[in-house]
């Protein structure tokens, strides 16, 4: 009698998870393959916020986890700036207009803190960033748009952004899982940041993220 071949796949995967539990045969490479990490020191974390206020008022940095928060009524980073109340950390000495470049961070946003950036890659060749990733009701657009990921309150996760300038794409990932793919905006004098930067309109009073092991790496 011939086997189906249905039944024959089904065996196969109930052996495979049977000998081994934490198989997965649907998952894929690390994101990181094939990158080296590039040291970071703190001359590369440069922090902003809203320039009339002490740092300490809008961030801390306790055991090894960084929390930043900003109010929607604060000043911008910058006297002379025209943008919406920030707080964040941005990566300095290592921007780059060229090559494969990734950043890797562990974030955390509690309940409530809406319409904030969290992450994004600054410059672009048209326009002033290549990529947003906000926060809306505890899920992660691409700017105000395109659905990344729901359910995102009060658990930490892992986010890598990876940049292919040559190749002109970005590609997130959530968790070690691609979730999103774009098309860049072409070149720039690019670099990555994280924290909360309040979006145009429709935000929380109040917006907060947190940020450990924050590394980048490099083709």
């Amino acid at each position: 009698m011939e086997i189906p071949f249905s039944h024959i796949l089904l065996f196969f995967v109930v052996l495979v998870s049977s000998h081994d539990p934490k198989s997965n045969l649907f998952c894929s490479a690390d994101p990181t393959d094939g990158f080296t990490e590039v040291p970071l020191t703190d001359a590369n974390i440069e922090l902003q916020r809203p320039y009339n206020i002490p740092l300490e008022e809008r961030y801390s940095f306790v055991d090894g986890v960084r929390k930043l928060w900003v109010y929607a009524d604060d000043k911008p980073h910058d006297p002379n700036s025209y943008t919406q109340p920030r707080t964040e950390v941005r990566i300095k000495g290592l921007d780059y207009s060229s090559g494969v470049w990734q950043f890797e961070g562990y974030g955390f946003v509690p309940n409530g803190t809406s319409g904030a950036t969290i992450a994004q890659i600054h410059g672009a060749a048209h326009g002033a960033t290549t990529l947003i990733l906000r926060i809306y009701d505890g899920d992660m657009r691409y700017y105000s748009g395109n659905l990344i990921a729901t359910g995102l309150y009060d658990r930490w996760f892992r986010l890598n952004i990876i940049h292919d300038v040559d190749g002109g794409e970005v590609t997130v990932f959530l968790n070690g899982n691609q979730v999103f793919q774009v098309a860049d905006k072409g070149r720039g004098d690019l670099y990555f940041k994280c924290g909360v930067y309040a979006a145009p309109s429709n935000i929380s009073y109040y917006m907060e993220s947190r940020w450990r092991n924050i590394k980048i790496y490099k083709k």
